[in-house]
C-alpha cells in the first residue's frame, strides 16, 4: 500500500476508534477489566459479607480466627491483542470483510486500554507467530499498531490457536487482559492451550465472521475456495441435502468453539461483518462488570 492511502487509513481509523473508546466506552472498558490486575495489600480479620475466597488460610490457622487477604487495584494493566492475519480474514460477502472489523475492534481497544494508562501489545499469528510488538504506552505506540493492523502483510495463511495461546503464556510474564480477535476458522486443537492461558492471564474471545459463511446460498453450482489451504471445490448449493450438511458443519464448529470458551471460563463475544462491533464489545463488558 502506498505511504499516502496507509497514512489516509490510519487517520480514519484513528478519528473512528479514538471517537469510540473515549465517548462510548469511557467507563466501560475501566469497569470490565478493573479488579483483573490486583496486587496483595495486607491481611485484616473477616468481616461479615467478605468474600470467604480471599481468606488466607495461614493467617487463620495462626490466630484461631478468619482472616481475609486484601487486595488493591494496579495502576495499570498490560493489555495483549492476540490478532488473526490469516487468510480467511480475508472474505467479505455480507458488510465488511472481516480484516476490516478485525482492525477497528482492535485499534478501539488499544485507545481504550491507553486511555485508562494501560500498556497495550499485540501478537499477529497465522500457523506461526508473525509478528509480536511488545506492550508500551502512548499515541505513537497506538498508530505504529494501527499502521501494522492496517497493512502487515503475514508469511502463512493457515491458523493455529494453540500456538499464540502457548506463546503468549511463556512471553507474557505478569499477568494481563488479553483479546484473542480472530474468526476461529480453525482445528478443535487449542482447548488445553486457552484454558492454561486463562489461568494465568485473563483472555476474552472476540470472533468476527461473516454470515455468508454460516448458511450455504441456494445459487445452483458454485466454486468454493478454502483460502488457507488454497483448495478449490465445486459444490451444488441446489441440493437440500448439501446446504443442511454445511449448516450442521457451521453449528457443530461454533458449538465447540462455545464450549470451549465456556469449558475454560473465557467471555466471548461474536460479532457478524453487517452488525455493529460496538453494541457486541458494550454487551461484553457490561457482562464482565
Amino acid at each position: 500500500m502506498e505511504t499516502s492511502e496507509l497514512l489516509k487509513k490510519v487517520r480514519h481509523i484513528e478519528i473512528k476508534t479514538r471517537g469510540l473508546s473515549r465517548n462510548i466506552f469511557a467507563g466501560q472498558y475501566h469497569s470490565a477489566f478493573k479488579g483483573r490486575g490486583m496486587a496483595f495489600s495486607e491481611v485484616r480479620e473477616y468481616q461479615y459479607g467478605d468474600d470467604v475466597r480471599d481468606i488466607d488460610w495461614n493467617v487463620t490457622a495462626r490466630h484461631n480466627k478468619p482472616y481475609i487477604k486484601v487486595f488493591e487495584e494496579e495502576r495499570e494493566l498490560t493489555v495483549m491483542l492476540l490478532v488473526d492475519v490469516s487468510a480467511s480474514r480475508n472474505f467479505g460477502a455480507v458488510g465488511e470483510m472481516k480484516k476490516s472489523i478485525m482492525t477497528e475492534i482492535a485499534a478501539t481497544l488499544a485507545f481504550s486500554a491507553i486511555q485508562n494508562n494501560d500498556k497495550i501489545g499485540v501478537i499477529f499469528f497465522s500457523d506461526r507467530i508473525e509478528k509480536f510488538i511488545p506492550p508500551k504506552k502512548g499515541r505513537k505506540h497506538i498508530l505504529y499498531i494501527i499502521r501494522e493492523l492496517i497493512d502487515f502483510q503475514p508469511e502463512s495463511k493457515g491458523t493455529d490457536l494453540s500456538l499464540v495461546l502457548e506463546y503468549m503464556t511463556n512471553a507474557i510474564k505478569k499477568r494481563c487482559t488479553a483479546f484473542l480477535i480472530s474468526d476461529f476458522i480453525t482445528n478443535d486443537n487449542f482447548k488445553n492451550a486457552l484454558s492454561i492461558a486463562n489461568r494465568k492471564h485473563d483472555m476474552v474471545g472476540i470472533q468476527v465472521y461473516d454470515k455468508r459463511e454460516t448458511v450455504l446460498p441456494d445459487v445452483g453450482l458454485i466454486k468454493m475456495c478454502d483460502a488457507e489451504r488454497n483448495v478449490e471445490n465445486w459444490v451444488d448449493s441446489s441440493s437440500q441435502k448439501v446446504r443442511k450438511a454445511y449448516s450442521a458443519w457451521w453449528n457443530d464448529r461454533q458449538g465447540r468453539m462455545l464450549d470451549y470458551m465456556r469449558k475454560s471460563r473465557v467471555d466471548v463475544a461474536s460479532v457478524s461483518t453487517d452488525e455493529d462491533y460496538v453494541i457486541a464489545l458494550m454487551n461484553l463488558f457490561k457482562r464482565r462488570s
